[in-house]
């Protein structure tokens, strides 16, 4: 069943109303500054609707349930005045996109950039992004990456507390900022993708089961109750998410979702709610002629989210793959709390190198059981890699990022190998010059239990992960927002700007083809736990790295070789000068890397 629900906005003050809400004896629509109350008419399956007139666009309005409470439309495109209040019509014509030769871009071609609005700029909105987007494509990004923008309470947070899952958050901008962001992105060929999040609603200003069973007591999530997306009713409480999901592709323009935490979507159907926003999107492509792509965040290593569903998959394009972040942080800082246990060996990047996953069917000793499958055969770009994110820098005690605990040569080498591998790599905000500012969580609910809960909890999460002693950053503090911006002043500092040299080297190699074989050939790793070293192999392309103190002298295969890239060279602020020509025995300088092709 599709059926579109929320205002929407025909031509000549006209609107078409329609909520779900199957408990309700009345439902009734409110429109600020209008004395009548319109009541709305009774369809199958529990939805209300009509089509009113003398509703401008820009109209506020709400819903009044069973003449007593009113509440704003869950399917609300703009909260002008924040989750509580009044829900805002929006014309989808009122902005003219100039994209239309634009048709997407697929993974392969993706070098992602993620970024969360309000910290990415000093203005924190869209606008102030659009003005960096040449600042991107120098760097050599061709996908930006947004983190959560559905109207959260307040107006700072990570986006995850959202609970309008058609809205835009309003202090980032209103829709048409988003759209003309969108289509500037287009403009200079780059895609744009949007963090959804459909595994949970956040706390306040959800008034979704005040309107019916959107939520089960079948299962329990981190978050509290599941999403309703397989118990009774739960047709129309998918509907309302996939709607979602392809409003964002149609209306707005985005070439792909990244679904958060997939693993608690959790729907044990006939068909997975996955696999079906993956066919509505088949046919949104065949519609538009555009490409459109669904990466999963899932902690599971299962081939079944990518595979195509002649072989019993969702169809998803890609996944994120945390076993490779979790391999390479171990070896470079030493870190092995929590679920840093598992990882900590040379042999356990290489494998990921080879083939994305680590637990590809063997046993995790901090989960205490067997995890994933193999993702043997499988595309690299079906796969996303990352050395930085939100989550593992942002859940860290103090928000610290990889330049606050490594040296600089380990960042060039930790860039190296993301940039250097097979899969499709992603940029956290800042790491491509080294950014020292730290990036905590951060909130701004009205509910004081709330935030006394919020704090509470994120000091629990920090069982395994207290690195530091430090002061616990308050996540309600406005302070804590204002630190986790980003410094743009980075050209001043001469190491900062050297890692920006690297990065945009490496994009370009990457974009070049200079990787290629590591690509299309078959992989091998050889792993030297006592040296920290690795050699991975490919059709001619060699790489060496060095995650040890000391020098290391690690052996090419026979023959002459071309250097194609060495992060410590003196180009990029290093020790050494390195020969265009090697063979043999070869020096890797301590915490470095080589590249060569013969």
């Amino acid at each position: 069943m599709q059926r579109k629900v929320g205002a929407h906005y025909v031509k000549d003050e006209k609107c078409q109303f329609r909520v779900w809400a199957p408990s309700a004896k009345k439902v009734e629509v409110v429109v600020k500054n209008r004395k009548n109350v319109i009541q709305l008419e009774k369809e199958e399956k529990g939805y209300w609707s009509k089509e009113l007139e003398g509703i401008p666009a820009g109209s506020y309005y709400k819903f009044r349930l069973n003449k007593e409470k009113e509440f704003p439309d869950p399917a609300s495109k703009f909260q002008p005045e924040g989750v509580h209040s009044w829900s805002q019509v929006i014309d989808p014509e009122d902005y003219q996109w100039n994209d239309k030769d634009w048709k997407g871009l697929p993974m392969s071609q993706m070098i992602i950039y993620e970024l969360h609005v309000g910290t990415f700029t000093k203005e924190g909105t869209f606008a102030a992004i659009e003005e960096k987007l040449d600042y991107l494509l120098e760097l050599g990004i061709t996908a930006i990456e947004i983190m959560p923008i559905s109207a959260f309470p307040g107006n700072r947070n990570w986006g995850y507390d959202g609970v309008y899952p058609y809205a835009t958050q309003e202090s980032y901008g209103t829709v048409k900022a988003l759209k003309k962001l969108i289509d500037s992105c287009h403009k200079k060929e780059i895609a744009v993708i949007l963090d959804a999040v459909y595994n949970h609603m956040g706390p306040e200003g959800n008034y979704l089961a005040e309107f019916g069973p959107y939520f089960t007591d079948k299962y329990t999530t981190p978050w509290g109750k599941a999403i309703n997306f397989d118990d009774r009713q739960s047709d129309h409480v998918r509907n309302f998410f996939l709607q979602s999901a392809l409003m964002w592709l149609k209306e707005f323009h985005f070439d792909g979702l990244r679904l958060d935490a997939i693993h608690e979507i959790i729907d044990r159907g006939a068909k997975h709610l996955l696999k079906e926003l993956s066919e509505q999107v088949d046919k949104l492509e065949e519609e538009t002629g555009r490409k459109y792509v669904l990466i999963a965040e899932s902690d599971l290593n299962d081939t079944k989210i990518i595979n195509e569903y002649k072989k019993g998959g969702f169809g998803l394009e890609a996944q994120w793959v945390d076993d490779f972040h979790h391999s390479l942080h171990t070896l470079i800082t030493g870190e092995n709390e929590g679920y840093y246990n598992d990882y900590g060996k040379m042999a356990n990047l290489g494998k990921s190198l080879e083939q994305a996953f680590v637990y590809d069917g063997i046993y995790s000793n901090f989960r205490k059981r067997t995890i994933g499958n193999s993702p043997k055969g499988l595309p690299s770009s079906k796969f996303v890699v990352c050395i930085q994110n939100h989550d593992q820098v942002g859940n860290r005690m103090l928000g610290d990022r990889l330049s606050q605990l490594v040296s600089f040569e380990k960042l060039k080498l930790a860039a190296g190998v993301m940039l250097t591998s097979s899969f499709v790599p992603m940029l956290f905000m800042g790491e491509e010059f080294a950014e020292d500012q730290v990036f905590q969580y951060f909130v701004s609910h009205g509910d004081p239990e709330l935030v006394k809960a919020v704090q509470e909890g994120r000091k629990r999460e920090f069982e395994y992960f207290n690195h530091h002693g430090g002061e616990f950053p308050d996540p309600q503090s406005e302070e804590t927002f204002n630190n986790s911006k980003l410094n743009w002043s980075f050209q001043e500092e001469g190491s900062k700007m050297a890692i920006f040299g690297l990065y945009k080297e490496l994009i370009r190699l990457r974009k070049e083809g200079a990787f290629q074989a590591f690509y299309t050939k078959e992989k091998s790793s050889e792993a030297d736990e006592e040296n920290k070293t690795l050699r991975l192999s490919a059709g001619g392309l060699t790489a060496l790295y060095n995650f040890s103190e000391d020098s290391k002298k690690m052996n090419l295969p026979e023959g002459e070789h071309q250097l194609v890239f060495a992060s410590a060279d003196k180009k990029w602020s290093g020790p050494q000068d390195f020969p265009q020509k090697v063979s043999g025995a070869v020096n890797i300088p301590p915490e470095s890397l080589i590249i060569c092709k013969s």
